[in-house]
């Protein structure tokens, strides 16, 4: 930074402008630190001057605009190079590429690639990562992988930065033994990882629960001298908590300590959200105390997660009592913070107390999710007020023309998922609303959703009861072609319904299926004209 305040300083000093060449390097300085002002008034010095703009200073132009978020002017001060008869280089498409990806404009940022093969501007390295990188935070694996191989197929070798964008993008997708068979195809190229790829392979294998091999992989990069850093321990820690292993998350928080690794509030929330979900509020509390004692403040995060986990085990005024205190901090609650007191609120009976909660942050911008919505339709229907979940849900359900709620403080797009579709469908067939509910299982199959398997088998159950056996028989069909396969709860409903209906033959096939999954049933179970059937089929096998 003194350089480039020293080299201003003799700017300003000069009774006339230096050159193109230190222009350029002033302007440069000016970007890379992010003062475009000053950027800007020399620009405007060198035109008043009649100093021409090199292709160097348009590179250093586009990459500001970029920087900026401003990929239009970008592409204007390009397409004024066309005009001037300035022909981009590699770095310039190349910034183009990345200032298109950061406004996930894919697609124009694959036509810049295009043009660079028409006119024969040769793509480097930088580019193509750039680009895979782009598709890397879209999760499009496919296209990723295809521009890996064009970039071969020229004769372009990756780099430590390549595969870690393809390890990344394949651990996002829950590809995990894909990516570390890529990890070591690393080592036939002679590059070696680094800390970024360790820690996306990590994440990756704590994703899909396999702390072991996370394990293994954070004993690995010790080994070759890589030391973990904050996002190696918050993966892990993560990782223990998602398992349960809170204790074992602990150890590596103290960990951190002893080998000078700065603990963030990220990783204490991990932990006390780890803490919470055990139900411990007391370690939950304890943890928090001490994240304030070594400096660290509590976040949002951090007290939505308190106040998540005092409704969790039913503690509703502990819960009202830490968003007080989030208040009077001056932070604003977030969704999940409302969520989780709009639930409490409902489950201890207090309907006015969770409506006015949801009107409270409707007022102050916080657009409700999916979540909010299904503790709002349960909350309901478990307080017996069962057209209020109706009347509600045909509300978010019809709000715009799109059939997208959206809240006008802040422009969130929301919309009831099968989650909530499912809350409503359970509850309407509890309180007897068999024809209600089924209207909204259709309408739930018309938007394209997919109920879970206990809405099935609530369904399936109640249309026994009505005796609606063609009913019965569409929703085993439809849930068969949606990819669920019964289990043996499932199996015990169809079975009960069939001894109803006296279908021996139905019944007989889900006993089979039932023994086939290794679940035992009652011979007493089974009517004595049912059991006799059973038994004789099974003779004449």
């Amino acid at each position: 930074m003194g350089f480039v305040d020293d080299a201003y300083w003799v700017y300003q000093k000069m009774g006339k402008l230096p050159s193109l060449h230190a222009c350029n390097a002033l302007l440069d300085g000016f970007v890379k630190r992010g003062k475009f002002e000053l950027m800007r008034g020399i620009y405007s010095n060198m035109l008043s001057f009649g100093l021409c703009p090199s292709v160097v200073t348009y590179g250093v132009l586009v990459d500001a605009c970029c920087l900026k978020g401003e990929i239009f002017k970008a592409k204007m001060l390009y397409d004024e190079m066309g005009e001037k008869g300035i022909q981009p280089n590699v770095v310039i498409y190349t910034t183009l590429i990345r200032g298109f990806c950061d406004e996930n404009k894919i697609q124009e940022a694959e036509r810049i690639l295009k043009t660079m093969w028409e006119i024969g501007v040769m793509p480097n390295l930088y580019t193509y990562n750039t680009l895979m990188d782009g598709y890397s935070k879209m999760a499009n694996v496919g296209r990723g992988f295809r521009l890996y191989q064009e970039m071969l197929n020229h004769g372009i070798l990756p780099n430590v930065v390549t595969f870690g964008i393809l390890i990344d993008m394949l651990c996002k997708v829950g590809e995990v033994i894909a990516a570390r068979n890529l990890f070591a195809c690393m080592v036939k190229f002679g590059v070696g990882p680094n800390l970024f790829v360790y820690n996306c392979l990590i994440d990756g294998c704590c994703n899909s629960y396999d702390i072991s091999s996370a394990l293994e992989m954070y004993s690995e990069m010790e080994k070759h001298g890589i030391s973990p850093d904050v996002v190696t321990y918050g993966t892990l820690i993560k990782g223990h908590c998602n398992l349960g292993e809170v204790d074992e998350a602990e150890r590596l928080l103290l960990k951190m300590d002893k080998t000078g690794v700065i603990v963030n509030s990220v990783v204490y929330n991990q932990l006390i959200d780890g803490y919470c979900k055990d139900r411990n509020m007391e370690k939950a509390l304890a943890l928090c105390s001490e994240m304030i004692e070594k400096g660290v403040q509590p976040d949002v995060v951090t007290f939505s997660i308190l106040i998540d986990g005092f409704g969790k085990v039913g503690n509703v005024e502990a819960a009202m009592g830490v968003y007080t205190e989030m208040v009077i901090k001056g932070l604003k609650p977030d969704v999940v913070a409302y969520t989780a007191l709009i639930d409490g609120q409902f489950k201890k009976g207090d309907t006015k107390a969770a409506l006015r909660l949801h009107k409270e942050m409707m007022e102050v911008g916080v657009a409700p999710n999916a979540l909010t919505f299904t503790c709002l339709v349960d909350g309901f229907l478990k307080n017996g007020m069962v057209s209020d979940a109706i009347n509600f849900f045909l509300k978010i359900s019809s709000s715009g023309s799109t059939g997208v709620n959206v809240d006008c403080s802040n422009g969130v797009l929301s919309f009831p998922n099968y989650v909530t579709y499912s809350a409503l469908i359970r509850g309407l067939c509890k309180d007897g609303q068999y024809f209600k509910a089924n209207k909204f299982f259709v309408d739930l199959r018309r938007n394209g959703l997919y109920p879970d398997l206990p809405t099935y088998a609530m369904m399936i159950q109640r249309h026994f009861e009505g005796r609606h056996i063609t009913r019965v028989m569409m929703l085993k069909a439809d849930m068969l072609k949606t990819g669920f396969m019964p289990n043996p709860c499932m199996y015990k409903v169809l079975l009960k319904g069939y001894q109803d209906m006296i279908d021996l033959s139905s019944t007989s096939k889900c006993y089979e299926e039932l023994k086939d999954l290794g679940v035992v049933c009652s011979e007493t179970s089974l009517m004595p004209s049912l059991q006799d059937h059973v038994n004789s089929s099974a003779l004449s096998t």
